[in-house]
């Protein structure tokens, strides 16, 4: 019985490093996919949040316009 644990264990301790090896690197790829996604979410958000600043300028600007030119006609 005690041959057998021995052996069990000489297996279990030989196998081990490659184990830990392939969980670590999928767990690496993982946390990077997500990393990825993670990062072009904010790009997105970030160029949604610029564009209806942008928006909001160009409005600003003709509103501007506008009320210059009705201050010159009179």
């Amino acid at each position: 019985m005690i041959g057998h644990v021995t052996t069990a264990i000489a297996a279990l301790t030989a196998y081990a490093p490659l184990m830990g090896k392939a969980i670590l690197t999928i767990v690496g790829v993982l946390l990077s996919i997500w990393l990825i996604f993670m990062v072009i979410g904010m790009i997105i958000s970030a160029l949604k949040f610029l564009m209806w600043l942008g928006l909001l300028a160009i409005i600003a600007a003709v509103v501007v316009t506008l009320v210059s030119r009705m201050a010159k006609s009179d």
